[in-house]
This record gives structure tokens, sequence and C-alpha cells, in this order.
């Protein structure tokens, strides 16, 4: 998607910063999240319970809302926002986290809640914040890159879907009034991502009047910001009614899937190899169409067969020339991508390099990151191991490498009358 209201970039920015291009985010980034609504809609009266803490599917709505921030890569400290007298109840609902911060109290409004939650980041001073709804518990880790990402040159980004019904505007005696242009008009979502300090001013502004804002982007538009606007998930729905947890819990009833890949380059040319994204110094090179990245390609391949898509060479055909030489890490970000379009939630992965040389251990950290990092996975969720043929086979008379690969994929459990968007 074009993106739209596109304001100026940020100086200093994550665009234009080298440690970031060489995969080393030099930018901080907090999250919040809003936990401190009534929820009353979304309950009909028999729980009592506000509905980012009732249980769908096994956990409360607010640990699944925080999982993906919790998860990925870039996000720094977590921030959530409470209702006075719910601290017992966040207690039972949310597992202790490393990022996690101490939970604060909200105040009366939800723009009253983020100032607060703003404020009390002043100490971790980060460069960027993402601010989240409790009752969106189906954000993804792709969706938090694109924010993120787009914050490298706007200083205020927030994911929308264009809108596709018909609108009508209703008279106060139930009819329609007219019908209304839906042309250029979105549905806004969150997590929405800000410039830290830029976010803070505009919050604290707002608290010196009697105005009252429904989103972040409204702070930020009304305080003169540009907002831009990336693609929104339409999996990211808040929830809000009865109707909305019944369909809640049946997406987030899971089954578990593997898959697994094998791929062998042999050595050619060169004076390095790629391996699991990282360049390694070697007196060959790996031969093949793309960047002949062997532990990328395995991984790609296990990932599109958890989710049953074909292999890597039906989507990046060898005879096409326009992957000639191309980044392996753009396989492996398609395969992740189309494992969350369809509501997939990677949970680990494990890579072996088979191969004499080059040793794989003295790179092993690197490789794990990187693989973390283009995944949008926690590196504790990352494995990579190197072995040796004993001098057996291609790989053991140095004639090339070979690498294979398991993932264990969770997707929404498929009923007979299921179909997933």
């Amino acid at each position: 998607m074009q993106q739209v209201f596109a304001g100026p970039a940020l100086p200093g920015s994550l665009a234009n910063d080298p440690d970031r291009e060489a995969g080393r985010p030099s930018m901080t980034c907090a999250a919040i999240v809003l936990a401190a609504g009534a929820g009353r809609r979304a309950d009909p009266g028999e729980t009592g319970a506000a509905k980012q803490f009732r249980n769908l599917a096994g956990r409360s709505v607010l640990a699944r809302a925080l999982d993906p921030f919790l998860d990925h890569p870039e996000i720094g400290p977590v921030q959530v926002v409470l209702r006075r007298g719910t601290q017992a109840a966040y207690a039972r609902a949310v597992a202790p986290h490393p990022r996690l911060l101490a939970p604060i109290i909200g105040g009366e409004r939800r723009q009253d809640s983020v100032r607060i939650a703003l404020d009390s980041l002043v100490g971790a001073a980060p460069d960027l914040v993402l601010i989240h709804d409790a009752a969106r518990p189906f954000a993804s880790g792709a969706l938090i890159s694109r924010v993120v990402e787009a914050l490298a040159s706007h200083r205020a980004v927030v994911p929308g879907l264009a809108v596709g019904d018909t609108l009508k505007r209703i008279a106060a005696s139930g009819h329609v009034a007219e019908t209304v242009p839906r042309d250029g008009l979105y549905a806004v979502q969150t997590p929405q991502g800000f410039a830290y300090r830029e976010i803070l001013a505009a919050h604290r502004r707002a608290a010196a009047t009697a105005l009252t804002f429904t989103d972040d982007a409204a702070v930020a538009e009304w305080n003169g910001l540009s907002v831009a606007l990336v693609d929104g998930e339409a999996r990211n729905r808040k929830l809000t009614t009865p109707e909305d947890f019944q369909l809640a819990e049946r997406l987030f009833r899971t089954e578990t899937r593997i898959g697994s890949g094998f791929d062998v380059h042999r050595f050619g040319p060169g004076d390095h190899v790629m391996l699991c994204g990282v360049r390694i110094p070697h007196s060959y090179g790996l031969l093949g169409h793309s960047d002949a990245d062997v532990g990328l390609h395995a991984l790609t391949d296990a990932l599109l067969g958890s989710i049953a898509s074909g292999d890597i060479g039906s989507h990046f055909p060898p005879t096409d020339p326009q992957w000639r030489g191309a980044d392996s890490a753009d396989f492996l970000r398609r395969a992740r991508d189309l494992t969350a379009e369809i509501g997939g939630r990677l949970v680990n992965v494990d890579v072996t390099l088979i191969c004499e040389a080059p040793r794989v251990s003295p790179h092993r950290e690197a490789m794990r990151a990187r693989l973390a990092d283009i995944l949008e996975l926690d590196v504790a969720r990352v494995a990579v191991k190197g072995t040796t043929s004993e001098r057996l086979g291609f790989t053991g008379r140095g004639e090339g490498i070979a690498a294979q690969a398991v993932v264990t994929v969770a997707l929404p459990a498929m009923e007979a009358d299921d179909e997933i968007e």
C-alpha cells in the first residue's frame, strides 16, 4: 500500500542509520498496552470480568495481546496500563517477562491513560513508542515490523484497512440521511507508532485542554504531526461484543504443524559463503542462482512445508532471472509473511549445517541473531548447529555444504466448516 498523510522524515531516523542497515538497530522502541477499560459490552454479565482479563482459549486476552510485543526483537520495555483495582486480575492473567515493566494505573479517559504511560517512560527515554489496545489480541509480529519500519521516515504511523462496506449516515429518526462516499476512508487499528518525544509533548498539550480524542493519531494530528498509513490486518480485530469473543475462541484454538527442509549447494570459485544470512570468509563460494545460502533455503522450505504452500522453487523459480543473485533473506521473509497471513505463529526453528569447513561455531550467535531478525522471532526460539559427516560423502570430501531445518508453527485449528481468511 502506498503510504498516505506522509510527513517529513525524522532527523537521525532509522532510514539513514548505518547501524540499522547493517542489522544492528541503534534506536530503541518501547510499547504501551492499554488495559484500563471496563469492557462492559463484551461481557453479557456472566463473568463480571473486564474483557482484557477474560479467558480466550486457555489464556487471557491481555496475555495474548502482549505476546507479539514480548516476542518481537525490535521492542524493548513494554508498559501495561491498568484500571485501579485490577492489579490482582493482572497478576493472574499475565506471566512475568523480562521486558514487562511493573503495570501502572491509568486515568479516567483513554488519552489520560496514554499520557500517564508516556510520562512513566521518561526515564527509559525510548526513541520510538508503539501504543496498542489490549482488546486487539490478533496483532502479528509482521504488523509491528511494518509500523516500526515506517517510523524510520515518519513521526507518526497508523495501520489501517480501506473501508469496503457502503457507509450510510443515519438521522435521529432512524432513517438513512445520506450515503457517505467511502473513497479514501480507512478503518484505523493499533498498534500506532510515534516518535516518543513528539507524542509525549502532544499528549501533554492535549491534557491542558478539554478536548477528547478517540485515538493517539488524532492527538498527533491535532498537534500538527502528519500521520503515515501502513497496511493493517483483517485479523487484527478489536474484541467488543460477545460475538467477537465467540469468533476469537475459534481462531485461537490451535494445532501444531511441523515442517522440514533440506538443501545442498556445491562449492565454486569465491572468497566467502552466505550461511543463515551471515557472510563468512572462505576459500570457496557456494554456487547457486541466488546467493546460495543453503541454511536459509532449507529453512524457507521447512516453513513453506509447515503451511503446505509448495517449496522454494515454486515461489522463486531458478529459471526466473529476477532471482539471480537475490538475497535469500527475501525468500524467508516471504515464507514468514505467508504463514502470518493464514494466522500462523512461528514457535521455533532449528537449523543444522553439515560441512567440514567453514566452522560454524564461531558464527553461531551471529546466525541466530540474523535469523531472529528476519523471522521477527525471539532469539531464544532459534537454534543453529553445525556438524560434519565424518569425511563421508560429498560434504566429507569438501565439495559442498548441506543444511536441514525443522520448524514448529501454531495454526488456527481447522474444522470442517472453517475458512481462514
